[in-house]
């Protein structure tokens, strides 16, 4: 796999990857909720990542992007390359994978894929795992925030509220979303935000795979998001949004961006506006 040609697209199935597994730009990052989950079978020469490592870990809003110096550090301990293409997956239907191939997109990487359905799907096609540990080969990368339009930010978040064509798709669970529970000093939504719940956009009979596109489309459009729309996406920490973004890229979605501050830093101010 050169670096002028991407084979793989954005959402690839099992027996994509298998087909590829030898090719030498390509770097497997199995980044699950569980660490059990790696270590009970993964995809052969896939490298563990613990998700902690996406987060900032620090300050008022631990769940922020690392800086680029903290992004350089991991990338290069993942062995990541200019040429690399890299391919995630989790399990738990694509959180945390979503949340790697953003921060990706975040440092302009954008050889990427995800494996849609992660571990699951994979293990329910009958592929081989491996429960070898791959170290990767430590690389070099210098990691710029390049893309920092993948991200928003509270203060712009909070002054384009109610703009035409802008919309905020929240992607945590009803009651989160009504008020009714939370792990907050306020409850509730940000205002105009529609809510449809990550776990909504998985198809639980296919192994976790994103659901079918044009019944999402359709649910989406119902809900006033549409593909030409700028969309942020958040849940409580941008873990859970880290799928409902790579769904937005997968539908097509024009303008997919992410609030990481998301609920943890918007629900715990005086200052932020919210409905219920």
């Amino acid at each position: 796999m050169s670096s002028e040609d991407n084979l793989l697209p954005l959402i690839i199935e099992p027996e994509q990857l298998e087909a590829q597994l030898d090719a030498p730009s390509l770097l497997i990052i199995d980044v699950p909720l569980k660490a059990e989950s790696h270590e009970q079978g993964h995809v052969p020469g896939a490298v563990y990542l613990d998700p902690k490592r996406l987060l900032r870990g620090e300050g008022d809003v631990p769940n922020e992007a690392p800086d680029a110096e903290a992004l350089s550090a991991l990338f290069s301990s993942l062995g990541l390359t200019r040429d690399t293409h890299v391919v995630a997956y989790d399990d738990e239907g694509g959180g945390w994978a979503g949340r790697l191939l953003w921060t990706l997109e975040l440092i302009g990487h954008t050889r990427y894929s995800y494996l849609n359905g992660g571990i699951h799907a994979w293990r329910a096609a009958g592929l081989p795992t491996s429960t070898e540990t791959t170290a990767p080969a430590p690389s070099d990368y210098r990691a710029e925030i390049l893309h920092p339009e993948v991200a928003i930010d509270r203060v712009e978040l909070t002054e384009r509220l109610g703009e035409k064509g802008f919309a905020i798709w929240d992607a945590r669970t009803r009651a989160e979303y009504d008020g009714e529970k939370g792990d907050n000093k306020r409850l509730g939504h940000i205002p105009g935000a529609v809510n449809l719940d990550w776990l909504d956009a998985m198809d639980k009979a296919r192994d976790l795979r994103i659901r079918d596109y044009a019944e999402l489309i359709t649910e989406l459009e119902t809900l006033g998001l549409t593909p030409d729309m700028e969309v942020v996406t958040h849940c409580q920490t941008h873990h859970r949004s880290g799928l409902t973004w790579l769904v937005g890229k997968a539908l097509g979605f024009g303008k997919m961006r992410a609030y990481p501050g998301s609920w943890k830093e918007w629900g715990n101010r005086d200052d932020t506006p919210i409905e219920k």
